[in-house]
């Protein structure tokens, strides 16, 4: 009698898969957590223009970064950004998602021009913006000139609404990636869905509300994700529309991090600013990664 084939176990079944796998797995570990814990341990240093592994200080970098005005800011900055930043490029990129899908008359073009802004830099975006809303040349001096000489919209100028400032460049160059993700999600809904509306009675918005956009929910937490790894590392558009200013009314963390390893030559507080950084981000990404991982397994 023939021998009958003998099934894989677990460690052999895809092998030449894991195989592969391997360089990419052992490139995670080395470069990224390696990297990360030396930044953790060299957090608690009095590190300067070189790391100091022997200067051990405690939670003295700590004390100092929580007591530093301009953090603070920065901090406050990177919540009004991104919540601001998170709600209205979902926003915006649905309902330009759903206009597109109504398969309106030169979609293609459309298309382009919203998606055109993601394909250049923040730095090159900054800019742009910056001369936008340049009161001597921008949005203020073409309205003036049209008549209305008591129009004012200076926002990089005003320390209060200067991050608002930020913000606009921000969604200019997010919300049609957005929208791209949100038009795929809404050309994979079956049609049957919309005809059963229809023959209902159901109107379109409730129709978005209640059935599309629950059934969008995978696209929309990718969505959120790319936004928030974005916000995050907000950088380049600071500096090139107003490199913090004025004062330090648009300062962010990743830029508080850069200024102070490269600039200050302050290494001890970059890691420490570094590190609440990826502390903040753990905060957000492991509940939510428990919810909606573990429910599944537990389903």
């Amino acid at each position: 009698m023939a021998d009958t084939a003998r099934k894989p176990n677990g460690l052999t079944r895809n092998l030449t898969a894991k195989i592969a796998s391997v360089p990419m797995i052992a490139t995670a570990l080395v470069i990224f957590i390696g990297c990360t814990a030396w930044t953790i341990y060299h957090s608690f240093t009095r590190s300067r223009l070189l790391p100091a592994p022997d200067k051990w200080v405690g939670l003295d970098q700590y004390e100092r970064l929580w007591n530093t005005r301009r953090w603070l800011v920065s901090i406050e900055n990177l919540a009004i950004y991104g919540i601001c930043s998170l709600i209205l490029s979902l926003v915006i990129g649905f309902t330009l998602a759903a206009l597109l899908d109504r398969k309106i008359r030169g979609e293609n073009v459309f298309r382009t021009i919203f998606l055109y802004p993601f394909a250049l830099s923040f730095i090159v975006t900054g800019l742009a913006w910056q001369w936008i809303l340049n009161p001597d040349f921008g949005i203020q001096s073409v309205v003036q000139g049209w008549g209305w000489e008591s129009f004012a919209f200076d926002p990089l100028n005003n320390r209060e609404i200067a991050i608002y400032g930020i913000l606009i460049a921000g969604i200019w160059q997010g919300s049609g990636f957005v929208m791209v993700l949100m038009l795929a999600g809404l050309r994979g809904i079956d049609e049957e869905i919309w005809k059963a509306a229809r023959v209902d009675g159901i109107p379109t918005w409730k129709t978005y509300i209640f059935v599309i956009i629950p059934m969008m929910r995978p696209v929309f937490v990718t969505a959120l994700v790319i936004i928030a790894s974005g916000i995050i590392k907000v950088y380049d558009l600071v500096v090139a529309q107003t490199s913090g200013g004025p004062g330090i009314a648009t300062e962010v963390p990743a830029k508080y991090v850069i200024e102070k390893m490269f600039q200050s030559q302050n290494l001890g507080q970059g890691f420490a600013a570094s590190t609440m950084m990826l502390l903040s981000v753990l905060v957000v990404l492991i509940p939510w990664a428990y919810l909606e991982f573990g429910g599944k397994r537990r389903g």
